[in-house]
């Protein structure tokens, strides 16, 4: 009989933070073991994710970053949902063809639409065609969003990601996930839990107001296990990264325009905004990488060596060094930019702020052509910034156009970040963790590509 498995995937988990902060998790721990685990690069969410279902490199499953260029339509691309996307076969299939009846709960993990799975949840916005953002999810089956919203309120997208990104969140998809579990009783559930990736960007991972956040994700961990437990699963938690600490963003856009080789275009509403396909290079910034495309070969030596000697970039990876680090996919860029310890990349093209794009100042993960870390805080600048945004919710409850306009443009606001690879003889602080109830998987170290191998080992062996 097929073991029916959790996996709690806690982001920004590490070795070090276990222990008194985390009593449910060291318990599951002494229960079974803990390692640090090895990662990819880039060391993001999509990438991370999947390679541990998937049980490959980037190279082979194609996620090269949380977004990348789209050599075909010109267009940077970020956060896209389509399970289609991930190529090579995934945990839950080749479960499938060993049981008939393994039945698979995927609660926030990325690529979850289109997935081939029993049971999903994602959030998932309405955009009327009057400008206004409803919040909502996507399910499978298409009823299952409604079936949880009842019970628990519509999905809480502002405590997701932005300003007042918090534990509500988790919270939310814990009891969903829990509700499945009971409800529906999949083979494996895989819940994802996105809390501490907020304020250890926010403050960075020094702040002893952390120690607060580790608490509450332990809960809310606590939780899951308890009704885990109560199904005879077994738990493996994993993470996907660690955060470490910043203080210099690298503005590697604003490098490649000043030397000639990015083009912006100037709007007829008066701002700027990134042409891509007419730019000879430019950097999707992704975190701690950024892949630079470049259109013509005879730049391509000239742009490397420009990046290498910027202050904050350690390293500039071409094709052929990108094999090493199995990131060599024709969605990368032409070049792989890894920024140095303490430094991460920003977004911005713009060289006066006068001529920032409108979505510059907001939350828009998917018109952004790259990540923005600053979308977690309000303008420090913008004076009574409370009155200001309940002026503007007011405004989307009646159905008004309006502009969240609550982001600061000062990326030194930014104090945590990742996707580098850990430093040797740091995994315990640089790296992610995994966590498993059961000592049958148990080895002294363990890669991220050996994930989905120890899942069906737990359930099969």
């Amino acid at each position: 009989m097929t073991k029916p498995l959790v996996v709690l995937n806690i982001v920004g988990l590490t070795y070090e933070m276990l222990g008194e902060r985390t009593p449910h998790l060291k318990r599951l721990a002494e229960e079974g073991f803990v390692r640090p685990m090895g990662t990819v690069l880039p060391a993001v969410t999509c990438s991370a994710q999947s390679t541990m279902l998937t049980g490959l490199l980037p190279r082979d499953h194609g996620v090269v970053g949380n977004g990348w260029y789209f050599r075909d339509t010109a267009e940077i691309r970020f956060w896209l949902q389509s399970n289609h996307l991930v190529k090579g076969e995934r945990v839950y299939q080749t479960a499938k063809q060993r049981d008939p009846n393994y039945t698979t709960a995927k609660m926030f993990w990325w690529y979850n639409m289109y997935a081939p799975v029993e049971y999903s949840v994602t959030p998932r916005p309405s955009y009327p065609a009057d400008g206004r953002k409803v919040f909502d999810s996507y399910s499978q089956p298409a009823d299952l969003k409604n079936k949880l919203q009842e019970k628990l309120g519509v999905f809480p997208l502002f405590k997701f990601w932005g300003p007042t990104a918090n534990i509500e969140s988790s919270r939310w998809i814990a009891d969903a996930s829990i509700e499945v579990m009971r409800a529906q009783k999949p083979t494996l559930t895989l819940v994802y839990l996105p809390h501490l990736d907020y304020n250890l960007q926010r403050l960075g991972v020094s702040d002893s107001r952390i120690d607060q956040d580790i608490s509450d994700i332990d809960t809310e961990a606590g939780r899951l296990i308890e009704a885990a437990k109560e199904q005879g699963a077994e738990v493996l938690v994993v993470s996907e990264y660690a955060i470490t600490d910043v203080s210099q963003p690298v503005h590697i856009n604003r490098v490649l325009r000043e030397a000639g080789y990015l083009q912006t275009r100037h709007e007829i509403l008066g701002w700027e905004t990134l042409d891509a396909g007419a730019s000879r290079a430019f950097a999707v910034a992704d975190h701690q990488l950024a892949h630079v495309y470049v259109d013509r070969m005879e730049d391509l030596k000239p742009v490397a060596t420009l990046l290498e000697k910027t202050s904050g970039i350690e390293r500039v990876l071409d094709r052929q060094a990108q094999e090493e680090f199995g990131i060599d996919h024709p969605h990368a860029g032409d070049l792989v930019v890894i920024a140095a310890p303490g430094a991460w990349f920003t977004y911005y093209f713009w060289l006066d702020d006068r001529l920032a794009p409108d979505y510059a100042r907001t939350v828009d993960i998917h018109r952004k052509p790259g990540y923005d870390p600053v979308e977690l805080f309000v303008d420090p600048e913008i004076k009574l910034p409370m009155l200001k945004m309940a002026r503007r919710l007011l405004q989307k409850k009646l159905g008004f156009r309006y502009y969240m306009d609550m982001i600061s443009l000062d990326a030194k606001l930014v104090k945590g970040s990742h996707g580098r690879l850990p430093a040797a003889g740091h995994e315990e602080t640089e790296g992610p963790v995994l966590i498993s109830s059961s000592r049958k998987i148990e080895r002294d170290q363990i890669a991220m590509t050996d994930v989905k191998e120890m899942m069906l080992k737990l359930q099969f062996e």
